[in-house]
């Protein structure tokens, strides 16, 4: 247990070595980004404004404290799979524009991230639908024919739903995640642009 403890306190000591080595910047940005971070938490998840909350930091703190509510922002983003999902995406945009300066350019990107959103709620939903509909199609002409291939008395095959085959499944959420997978990239290339935005 010595040996845990003594483990323990030279690691300690080695990262107050490495602290006394770090530059200001490097104590603010470790200091402030976590500030950031909980700033954008309780803006998405009670309502506290965040422009005003940066600008009771210290001026030189602002920079680190928004690149943490940025990240906490732009992780949010995501496929709206549901409402909950959908109203944090609008709270987290809402976010981005309080957070940039540049107003037209954030609210631009912003507004076209959107489109992608709502595409997937809207005709990507239906998409899905149409797509589970006909995988369904498939696996129950299959079933029908290997019913048909044993011959009578193997009816009862027909009387499965191939929404409960394993196989199934895994083919729907395969199927399921290479379409998501379209949005989920997309949307990651809208959140690399909002970055770059000051």
């Amino acid at each position: 247990m010595n040996d845990e403890i003594r483990s323990a306190r030279e690691i300690a000591m080695a990262k107050i070595a490495a602290m006394e080595e770090a530059t200001e910047s490097d104590r603010l940005k470790w200091k402030y980004v976590p500030d950031g971070e909980q700033m954008a938490l309780r803006f998405i998840n009670e309502g506290q404004e965040i422009t005003s909350a940066l600008a009771a930091l210290p001026e030189a703190a602002r920079r680190y404290a928004a690149s943490g509510a940025e990240n906490v922002l732009l992780s949010n983003i995501q496929v709206p799979r549901n409402e909950t999902i959908a109203a944090r995406n609008n709270l987290a945009m809402d976010g981005m524009v309080a957070l940039k300066m540049d107003k037209a350019a954030v609210t631009d990107l912003l507004n076209r991230l959107k489109q992608i959103l709502e595409h997937y709620v809207g005709q990507g939903a239906e998409q899905r639908q149409r797509t589970y509909e006909t995988l369904k199609q498939q696996y129950e002409a299959r079933l029908k024919q290997a019913a048909d291939k044993l011959g009578a008395g193997h009816d009862e095959a027909l009387g499965i739903s191939v929404e409960t085959l394993p196989q199934f499944k895994e083919e729907w959420r395969h199927v399921s995640s290479q379409m998501e997978g379209q949005y989920i990239q997309l949307i990651e290339e809208y959140k690399r642009e909002l970055r770059l935005v000051k």
